[in-house]
């Protein structure tokens, strides 16, 4: 059964930092391409930034360019979301998704993605 695992959320101040982390399990992660959304309360779920199944590409949402770094390690199935600067906006449940290979890739739109996590819960305190 295909699993995406989150971990690493949490409650911070503004201003600091978190890392985020999804392992996949029973998938060819090398070709899945993989996306970071959150959905905060009485929101809709937005994308927060993709990776190409490679690696080498990489897309992020306006509102964390800058801030937020996602990266993966193919030989390990996992996937990372960097995040700085954190600001009280940015609290939200956090959800690793993974999506097959498409000219798309990498994508922000959830309608690119069919394996989702449980998610993460990440607080970001004023």
């Amino acid at each position: 059964q295909v699993q995406l695992a989150e971990s690493g959320g949490g409650s911070v101040q503004a201003g600091g930092s978190l890392t985020l982390a999804c392992v996949a399990s029973q998938i060819s992660y090398s070709h899945y391409c993989m996306g970071w959304f959150r959905q905060a309360p009485g929101k809709e779920r937005e994308g927060v930034a993709g990776i190409s199944n490679g690696g080498v590409t990489t897309v992020y949402a306006g509102s964390v360019e800058g801030r937020f770094t996602i990266s993966r390690d193919n030989a390990k199935n996992m996937l990372y979301l960097q995040m700085y600067s954190l600001k009280a906006e940015d609290t939200a449940m956090y959800y690793c998704a993974a999506g097959q290979v498409s000219p798309r890739c990498p994508s922000i739109s959830r309608y690119d993605y069919n394996l989702w996590g449980q998610g993460t819960q990440v607080t970001v305190s004023s």
